[in-house]
């Protein structure tokens, strides 16, 4: 199925055009599972689930890239996750849809709960992927999640300073986001994204969206004290192979949910992080349960 692929205007951060795909034309008859891309990704991210026909029959799927990403632009030049959530809010009520699921990978799930804290009325679910709850803390490390400020630190120095029209993306960049992510990528996918990426973050607005996206990777405000408030269903999907968080960390932050309805784990053996890449096929069959559910 051809996807359908806009820009949505809206009134946050000085006037934004935020990136929509949807899977086919919207039909109000049908559920939305709106999803949001993890770090440096784009809408590209879900290319297996926009494949899927029978997780498009179910629902309308729309892909919405948070600030720094994809085609989402902002008239100011700084953002934090509480605007991508803000922003996805607003691009909902500009398309006429006035209820949705929420699904995010990695900083998509984060992004995804506060959409569901702003706008409890709005967000019918939440189907966080491979994601956490926390800031990049020494307690998750404890648990066997990744080094985040190692991993993000050297990045933001490297680009700190003005490049010219011509500069792109690092290949390494590319390299070692999806060795953490995917545990590498098949020729023909780094081929892929490589192009994603270098046509992404282009020049020096490129460089200072990169560099955004990853301070607020390493410097973001954690949820935990939040978490409570959230009363939406949740479905969280972790996979065993994740090397960014762990499921022990999943294990924890699932129990805070304490005031949603229902909060639910469920582990996918060998999953990666980047868990609707990774398998696809077990997280599409879980999403639509989920979403047929409380719909």
């Amino acid at each position: 199925m051809t996807k359908i692929e806009q820009t949505v205007e809206i009134p946050h951060l000085g006037g934004s055009s935020v990136g929509a795909t949807f899977g086919r034309p919207y039909d109000p008859a049908l559920p939305t599972l709106v999803m949001i891309n993890s770090y440096t990704t784009s809408a590209e991210l879900y290319r297996p689930q926009f494949a899927d026909p029978a997780l498009t029959d179910a629902v309308n799927l729309l892909a919405l890239e948070p600030y720094g990403h994809g085609r989402t632009r902002a008239s100011y030049q700084h953002f934090s996750y509480w605007d991508s959530a803000t922003a996805n809010l607003q691009a909902l009520s500009v398309l006429g849809i006035s209820e949705a699921f929420v699904l995010g990978t990695s900083q998509g799930g984060w992004i995804a709960v506060r959409m569901a804290l702003l706008a409890p009325d709005v967000v019918k679910g939440l189907i966080p992927l491979g994601t956490s709850m926390d800031t990049e803390s020494q307690r998750s490390r404890d648990l066997g999640c990744w080094d985040g400020v190692g991993f993000c630190s050297p990045f933001i120095d490297a680009f700190g300073e003005p490049v010219g029209d011509d500069w792109t993306v690092p290949d390494g960049f590319v390299d070692d986001t999806f060795d953490a992510a995917l545990g590498g990528l098949s020729d023909e996918e780094r081929a892929f994204w490589l192009a994603t990426y270098r046509a992404n973050y282009a020049g020096d607005a490129g460089r200072q969206r990169l560099r955004l996206c990853t301070l607020n990777l390493r410097d973001r405000d954690g949820l935990h004290g939040r978490l409570d408030e959230v009363s939406p269903p949740i479905l969280w999907l972790h996979g065993t192979a994740d090397q960014v968080y762990s499921v022990a960390n999943a294990e924890e932050e699932i129990k805070l949910f304490t005031r949603s309805c229902e909060a639910r784990l469920q582990v996918i053996e060998g999953g990666h992080h980047f868990l609707s890449a990774s398998k696809p096929i077990e997280v599409d069959a879980a999403v639509a349960e989920f979403v047929g559910r409380w719909t």
